[in-house]
């Protein structure tokens, strides 16, 4: 559970320029209450009334360091001087000892912390994505960066160095009239008590907004990524009043419930403030005229407790802004503490050589035994032996294992019962990294990125050399459509491919897999979608590839698999059936039920 410490701690990197930066300006706070405490002894010195003893001793030093008597022009001259020095003096140096550091680290534990997001969305198992959208992931990640960035600069720069100018001022009235100072404090402390008190019940209804704004904008995300599907139902009504309901609740909870909080909060606190610094008006014209103050400590005691109920707002204002922000930021660091998978060691050690694998492609599945419900198996006993540079295929219902089993392989999840052995080798003793660069997979949706052909084809060997790219391109009869594109390989193919029909995108997939040279290879449900012309083109390629190294393939189609050295019928997480396609039919079981209804037209049962 994230808290306010890890919010803290998201600066920690640049935690001794951060101290250094935060004193610098709390020094300038200070450093203005020497302008009205000046213009008060300025003010006694005009109307011939003693100044303080500490600005007669140092006056009085200087007239003996200059040899110069210590004349009322000296005295004026020193008080100007100060003013000149903390005002002129110190423009051109304030903004570089706090703003520039200020920003400074915002910025760069940005940069810093956007770098641990990429490692952590890279580091979560898969599981993760299968149950969380992209654009709430994104969102969330966004906010919490965003926030963080604004919310240094306010809170080191501002927020800490007027609570110190606030002590400060509390110090010149406590040394000029202890009573009026004991007043002041009292009634800002209040003041400031119940304005944190009520911010922190309004921070409460900004967690629910919080997550509010995250269902709408993964909702809005799931419209785009699926437009075609929205336009195709013509849902486009539905789509709209889901929304807007979403964003009436949005508006009710921050307009009804967060704004009117905000703004009753800056009533009372308004009403407060001006009845103190009128209270403290009063008081110190009492004092004066009883003779207790001079006229320049009357000026300089309500110049600065005005200075000081001043700042309540400003100090309201960002505990505020803080509050309204600090929903998010707790999400972020909630983000970041998320278990990671299997991954997390390689991504966090990317300087550190990797292993380097190189397999027979023998793979022994052991007496295997996975579900994502523990309580719900999928895959039960499966004991099932791959030689090297054979091609199995994995054909039965949906739902009866064949894609959970390469999910396996991969090691997106762990075994909860057996092993899976690759020349001998338990996967789980091996670098997941290193082993995985010896696998490849074609998906019945091939991810493709928005860039050019080419580097979606080297994306898993950008070394590879145009001879190999155009060798992997040939045997994946990519060259067949290349010259159809307007700048060949250096064609932008759009977001997730949009400028590829489905054929060309399974074939740039099966070419990139066989850049990286794989030692296993696997199809899942690689032709599926696809219409007879493309799925023809799929197969003539994957014939090309059988028989140079091991391969997997997972089908519906049982077309695809005829050329298969074994097939594996699945059922309810268990093999049922093995052999080849002849063997399989004149068994007369499920396969052959499979079959025939494939060639009837019927659909699988």
């Amino acid at each position: 559970m994230a808290q306010l410490l890890d919010v803290v701690k998201y600066y920690r990197n640049y935690r001794a320029i951060a101290i250094v930066s935060i004193v610098a300006s709390s020094v300038f706070e200070l450093l203005d209450l020497v302008v009205p405490y000046a213009i008060g002894q300025l003010l006694n010195v005009v109307s011939q009334e003693p100044v303080d003893g500490g600005v007669q001793a140092f006056v009085h030093q200087l007239g003996v360091w200059f040899r110069v008597p210590a004349t009322q022009s000296l005295t004026l001259a020193v008080l100007l001087g100060a003013i000149f020095i903390v005002t002129v003096l110190r423009a051109p140096i304030e903004p570089w000892l706090g703003v520039w550091f200020h920003w400074g680290i915002a910025l760069r534990s940005r940069r810093d912390h956007g770098e641990q997001v990429i490692r952590k969305l890279l580091s979560l198992p898969l599981g993760f994505y299968d149950e969380h959208n992209p654009g709430r992931i994104a969102g969330r990640v966004a906010r919490g960066l965003s926030n963080h960035t604004w919310t240094y600069p306010e809170i080191a720069g501002q927020f800490i160095p007027k609570l110190v100018r606030v002590l400060g001022i509390f110090a010149v009235i406590g040394w000029i009239d202890w009573p009026i100072a004991l007043a002041f404090l009292v009634s800002f402390a209040m003041i400031l008590t119940y304005s944190c008190r009520d911010l922190v019940r309004l921070n409460r209804k900004e967690q629910n907004l919080d997550r509010y704004m995250e269902t709408t904008e993964s909702r809005t995300s799931e419209i785009i990524t699926n437009i075609k599907t929205v336009k195709a139902f013509a849902a486009e009504r539905e789509e709209i009043k889901r929304q807007q309901r979403r964003l009436r609740r949005e508006l009710t909870l921050v307009e009804q419930v967060i704004h009117k909080g905000y703004v009753a909060l800056m009533t009372w606190q308004e009403l407060v403030v001006q009845s103190c610094v009128f209270g403290v008006l009063v008081l110190t014209l009492m004092a004066t005229l009883r003779g207790q103050i001079s006229l320049g400590h009357f000026i300089t005691t309500l110049t600065v407790s005005s200075m000081a109920y001043a700042e309540l707002e400003p100090i309201s204002n960002l505990a505020e802004i803080f509050a309204r922000r600090y929903a998010s930021m707790l999400r972020f660091h909630e983000f970041l503490q998320l278990p990671t998978g299997i991954e997390a060691a390689s991504v966090a050690q990317l300087d550190q050589p990797r292993p380097s694998y190189q397999f027979t492609g023998k793979v022994h599945f052991e007496g295997l035994g996975f579900g994502y419900n523990p309580d719900q198996p999928i895959l039960k006993d499966i004991n099932l032996l791959i030689q090297p540079r054979q091609t199995v295929a994995l054909v039965g219902r949906s739902g009866s294992g064949k894609s959970t089993l390469v999910k396996l392989l991969f090691r997106y999840f762990e075994p909860q019962q057996g092993r899976i052995l690759i020349d001998g080798e338990d996967l789980r003793q091996l670098d997941v990294t290193g082993y995985r660069r010896r696998l490849a997979i074609v998906h019945q949706e091939v991810d493709v990125f928005n860039g050019t052909l080419l580097d979606n084809l080297t994306y898993g060997n950008p070394g590879a050399s145009r001879e190999q790219v155009d060798e992997a391109c040939a045997i994946a009869r990519v060259d067949e459509f290349i010259h159809q594109l307007p700048q060949g390989y250096f064609t932008i193919v759009g977001e997730r491919g949009v400028r590829l029909s489905g054929g060309q995108r399974q074939r740039l997939g099966i070419a990139r897999a066989l850049l990286v040279d794989p030692d296993v290879l696997v199809f899942d449900e690689a032709t599926s979608s696809l219409d007879y012309e493309s799925e023809r083109a799929i197969q003539l390629a994957m014939k090309g590839i059988l028989g140079t190294r091991t391969t997997l393939i997972i089908a519906h189609r049982l077309s695809t698999v005829r050329d298969a050295d074994v097939i594996v019928v699945l059922d309810q997480g268990r093999i049922l059936e093995m052999g080849n396609h002849g063997t399989l039919l004149a068994q007369g079981g499920l396969y052959h039920r499979l079959h025939t209804l494939q060639e009837t037209g019927d659909l699988l049962a």
